[in-house]
């Protein structure tokens, strides 16, 4: 049983992988652009999309082999959230991967004595104790928690609603393994051993991975490079793609020169 994947273009691969809740299509208004340089792999995490919840172990690493096992490789990995842990995760493991780029992503999403830059413990077991209770109206909330304060707020919502509404539901299983992911990683001991380069993108106005946990990331990647993009929340890659993208094909074009 493997992860669902779709593969479009050609070129030097590039891996896309979504947060917490959603599915690969969210990459689409981003994907015909990136798809006339790259030979995209949009993966389904486990329980989102067209993925079976049981394609993998219900751990971050778990979910970090499964991506790897449909992962080209040597591509880059783009990872969103959830997904950039994951993606992390599987550079750390040693996976083939040629570059990281970290979107609205950190290495802990738990708030704690010596992370300020998270979450508290009460919203995300809020989350937690709705997806019991009502799953669809638990992901409905945690798209407008992603998109609050963005300039771009009200039409995002109705964008993500929509992409979300194009694939099938995801699990509740998957989801609570997900939030259960969200509340347990943390990365920061380990970061320092990352040795692909690494762009890691924030939202100025970020309510869930702030500005500030990217920049501490950003500080803990040996060599990364760090992006801020001003008026965005949860989802800059959406609200500012223009820009997003330029910033990124320059990155990864990096990679093209150097090949």
């Amino acid at each position: 049983m493997k992860l669902h994947a779709e593969v479009r273009g050609e070129g030097p691969g590039l891996v896309l992988l979504h947060g917490w809740g959603l599915n690969s299509a969210v990459w689409a208004p981003l994907a015909e652009r990136l798809q006339a340089r790259f030979r995209l792999v949009l993966v389904d995490l486990p329980g989102h999309g067209r993925s079976p919840a049981g394609a993998a172990a219900p751990s971050l690493a778990g979910w970090a082999e499964a991506a790897a096992a449909v992962a080209p490789p040597g591509s880059a990995w783009l990872g969103w959230s959830l997904g950039g842990q994951v993606a992390m995760r599987a550079a750390l493991a040693g996976h083939e991967i040629s570059r990281l780029a970290l979107v609205a992503t950190t290495p802990r999403f738990l708030a704690g004595s010596n992370w300020p830059c998270g979450v508290p413990a009460e919203v995300l077991a809020g989350f937690a104790t709705g997806l019991a209770r009502d799953h669809e109206k638990t992901l409905r909330d945690f798209l407008s928690l992603q998109l609050r304060g963005d300039a771009r707020a009200a039409s995002l919502l109705r964008t993500l609603r929509a992409l979300l509404a194009a694939a099938p539901a995801p699990d509740p299983a998957a989801l609570a393994q997900g939030l259960d992911i969200l509340a347990t990683t943390d990365l920061r001991p380990e970061l320092r051993e990352l040795t692909q380069p690494a762009l890691v993108v924030s939202g100025a106005r970020d309510r869930l991975t702030p500005a500030e946990a990217g920049r501490r990331l950003a500080d803990m990647i040996p060599g990364a490079r760090r992006l801020d993009f001003a008026g965005t929340a949860h989802a800059p890659f959406l609200t500012r793609a223009d820009e997003f993208l330029a910033a990124l094909e320059e990155f990864l074009g990096a990679a093209e020169e150097a090949a």
